[in-house]
């Protein structure tokens, strides 16, 4: 299993390329400011080829470059129903006026690409081969997903999963809630009804910041430790 991760050039949002190994088809998971030059490098140091890409919200820390990728390698986009509209209108999502500065930067244009396809909650995604499970996990935003992916170890019939956990959970803290369609009570509904459930050796590798497992954050995180 290939899994390459690195931040973007703004907030330290962290884009993952997910392939079962080099040469083979990857998906992109939250492509955001400034990551097209990097991403180029390891898709062609790996020779990798990109299906999709996927997001975990709408944020435009997490989307900003999805319109180049998508439309430079004709792949689709994955997002949940409730952030597509921040494809094209991310202001709503921070609360500006259409137009507004974004990132300090003035006459900013967004679009969604060709091909928007919808997360739906439980869904199994089979791409590029991949197995990835949707869980809808609303709190930073309405339409927050993780996805799960499973690995299959040495061991016979064994496997051990990664969790790509977007702004839901972070190393020592969880998404924020205080930016449109955020909620506190939702977050901490995701945390307790799909983070909390998911067994220790998981490996999650968050939006932001340093990897980590669910048993250490249950363990360590105050927000997880509180529902505990």
């Amino acid at each position: 299993m290939l899994i390459q991760g690195f931040p973007a050039q703004l907030y330290g949002t962290n884009c993952f390329v997910v392939a079962p190994g080099p040469g083979e088809q990857c998906v992109v998971i939250d492509p955001g400011v400034g990551v097209t030059g990097q991403l180029d490098e390891i898709i062609a140091e790996h020779r990798l080829h990109p299906v999709a890409v996927l997001l975990t919200h709408g944020h435009l820390d997490h989307t900003f470059s999805v319109l180049p990728v998508c439309q430079a390698r004709d792949v689709p986009a994955y997002i949940h129903s409730q952030d597509r509209s921040a494809l094209a209108d991310p202001w709503s999502t921070l609360g500006l006026r259409p137009g507004q500065p974004i990132f300090g930067a003035t006459g900013l244009t967004f679009a969604e690409p060709d091909d928007v396809r919808e997360l739906a909650d439980g869904a199994a995604l089979e791409l590029a081969g991949l197995r990835l499970a949707v869980r809808h996990a609303p709190g930073h935003t309405r339409g927050s997903v993780v996805f799960e992916l499973e690995v299959a170890t040495a061991t016979a019939g064994a496997h051990s999963d990664v969790l790509f956990s977007g702004d839901v959970l972070f190393a020592g803290s969880i998404g924020r809630v205080d930016l449109p369609g955020g909620s506190m009570a939702d977050m901490s509904r995701s945390l307790r009804e799909v983070i909390l459930p998911m067994p220790d050796e998981v490996i999650v590798c968050p939006g932001h910041g340093p990897q980590t497992t669910i048993g250490r954050e249950r363990l360590t995180n105050p927000f997880l430790r509180n529902l505990t």
